[in-house]
C-alpha cells in the first residue's frame, strides 16, 4: 500500500514538472513570437516615419517648387462649379489673395471668358479629360489686366464614370506674352525691313538708271553733233543728268549714314533768320514765274544750336518742294516763338496740296505723288530722318489744292 502511495506520488510530482516545463516552453514560445511581432511592428512604424517623413520632405520640396515657378493649384466643385485655391504663390510675397469661384471667371474679358467657361464646363459634364487655357484677368481694383494660364485636368470620377473633382494649376505669363509680342514685332519689322530692301533696291535701279541712260546716250550722240548750239543744249542736258545722279547718290548716303549712326552732331550755334534768309535768296530765283518766296520771322534775332549741315539741308528740302509744286501764289518760309525750349520753322505754299490718305505716304522713300515731277522721292525721307536725329520732327498740314505747310521743329540748344 505504502508502496502504491510512494509510486503515486512520485508519478503526480513527475506530471506536475512536465506541466510546468510545458507551461514555461509556452511562455518562452509566447515570448519569442512576441519580440519577432514586436520587431516586425518597429520595423512597420520605422517604414511608416519613413514613408511620412519622405511624404514631408515631397510637400517641403512639391510647396518649394511651387514658390519658385511661381504657381497655383485649385479644384473645382463640379456640382457647384466653384474654384477653390489650395495654394498660391503668384505673387512675389506669397501673399496674393485671387477671387474665388465665379468671380474669377466674371474677371476675364468676354472673349476669354466664354472660352474658359465652355472648357471648365466640358471638363465638369466628362467630355474632356484635361484643358489648358490662356486669358486675361483683371486683378479687383486694377483696370489693366495680365496674362494667365491654366491647365486642368479630371482628378476623380464617381462608379458612374463623372467627374468628381477637377485639379489645375494656374500662372502668370505676362513676361512671357511681353516677349511673344516684341518676337511678333521684331518680326514684322524684319519682314517690313526686307520688303523695303526689296522696293529700294527696285526704286534706286531705276532711278539711277534714268539719268545714266540719259548721260550714255546724250554722251553717244555728242561727237555726231556739229553745231555748236545743238552740242550746247546736249552737253546742259548732260549736266543736268550728272547733277541728279549725284543727288540720288547723295542722298541715300547721308539716309545710310544717319540711321547706321555714323554721322556724328556737329553743334553750331548761329542767328536763325541770317540763314533762313539766305537760303531763301537762294531758291527765290527757282520760283516759277508769278510765285512770290516771302519770309516770316517772329523775331528779327534767334539764335539756335543744333547740327548746322542738318538743319539746312531739311530747310533746303522743304523749300525745293515748295518751289517745285507751286504754280501760282506764294512760298512763305519763317518761324514761330520759341515754346518750351523748342523753336518751329514753317515752310507754307500755295500749290497743289495733298490728298489726307499721302500725308504719311510722302515720308517714306521713293513715294512719289506725282511721277512726272522729276525726283526720286527721298527728299521728306531725308527730312524725317535728320530731324529726329537732332531730336526734332517733321510733320505736314495739307489740303488737296490749297496747298501745304510743312513744320519743322527742332530743339534751341
Amino acid at each position: 500500500m505504502t508502496y502504491l502511495l510512494l509510486y503515486a506520488s512520485q508519478q503526480s510530482s513527475t506530471l506536475t514538472n512536465l506541466i510546468i516545463w510545458v507551461l514555461l516552453g509556452a511562455v518562452i514560445v509566447l515570448q519569442v513570437i512576441l519580440i519577432i511581432w514586436q520587431q516586425k511592428q518597429g520595423r512597420q512604424l520605422q517604414g511608416e516615419l519613413a514613408e511620412l517623413d519622405k511624404i514631408q520632405k515631397h510637400n517641403i520640396e512639391y510647396e518649394f517648387v511651387l514658390k519658385t515657378m511661381r504657381l497655383s493649384t485649385w479644384h473645382i466643385k463640379t456640382d457647384t462649379r466653384e474654384i477653390v485655391f489650395d495654394t498660391d504663390f503668384r505673387d512675389k510675397s506669397g501673399t496674393y489673395i485671387p477671387a474665388m469661384g465665379k468671380e474669377l471667371v466674371a474677371a476675364m474679358p468676354e472673349n476669354d471668358r466664354q472660352r474658359v467657361m465652355k472648357s471648365l464646363d466640358d471638363l465638369s459634364a466628362g467630355l474632356i479629360e484635361e484643358a489648358h487655357e490662356e486669358y486675361q484677368i483683371f486683378l479687383p481694383g486694377s483696370k489693366t489686366p495680365y496674362w494667365s494660364e491654366s491647365y486642368a485636368a479630371v482628378a476623380e470620377r464617381d462608379a458612374d464614370g463623372k467627374p468628381t473633382r477637377i485639379v489645375g494649376t494656374s500662372a502668370r505669363i505676362d513676361e512671357r506674352k511681353a516677349m511673344e509680342s516684341a518676337l511678333v514685332e521684331a518680326r514684322n519689322r524684319a519682314e517690313e525691313s526686307d520688303r523695303l530692301k526689296t522696293a529700294f533696291l527696285a526704286n534706286m535701279s531705276h532711278e539711277i538708271r534714268t539719268p545714266l541712260n540719259a548721260i550714255i546716250g546724250f554722251t553717244s550722240v555728242l561727237p555726231d553733233v556739229a553745231d555748236p548750239a545743238e552740242r550746247q543744249q546736249l552737253l546742259d542736258l548732260i549736266h543736268e543728268n550728272t547733277q541728279k545722279l549725284l543727288r540720288i547718290i547723295d542722298d541715300v548716303v547721308n539716309i545710310s549714314k544717319i540711321e547706321a549712326g555714323k554721322e556724328e552732331m556737329v553743334m553750331t550755334e548761329f542767328d536763325l533768320p541770317q540763314i533762313i534768309t539766305a537760303m531763301a535768296d537762294e531758291y527765290r530765283p527757282k520760283c516759277r514765274p508769278g510765285v512770290e518766296l516771302l519770309t516770316n520771322y517772329a523775331s528779327d534775332m534767334q539764335l539756335v544750336t543744333t547740327d548746322l549741315n542738318r538743319f539746312t539741308e531739311v530747310v533746303k528740302h522743304l523749300l525745293s518742294n515748295a518751289t517745285k509744286f507751286t504754280d501760282h501764289g506764294q512760298v512763305t518760309i519763317g518761324f514761330d516763338a520759341p515754346q518750351d525750349g523748342r523753336i518751329r520753322i514753317k515752310v507754307s505754299d500755295t500749290g497743289k496740296g495733298i490728298a489726307k490718305e499721302h500725308l504719311e505716304q510722302i515720308f517714306e522713300r521713293f513715294f512719289k505723288v506725282d511721277e512726272f515731277i522729276p525726283g526720286a522721292g527721298l527728299g521728306l525721307s531725308i527730312c524725317r530722318v535728320m530731324a529726329y536725329s537732332m531730336g526734332g520732327s517733321v510733320t505736314v498740314q495739307s489740303q488737296l489744292g490749297e496747298g501745304s505747310t510743312f513744320t519743322f521743329e527742332i530743339p534751341i540748344a
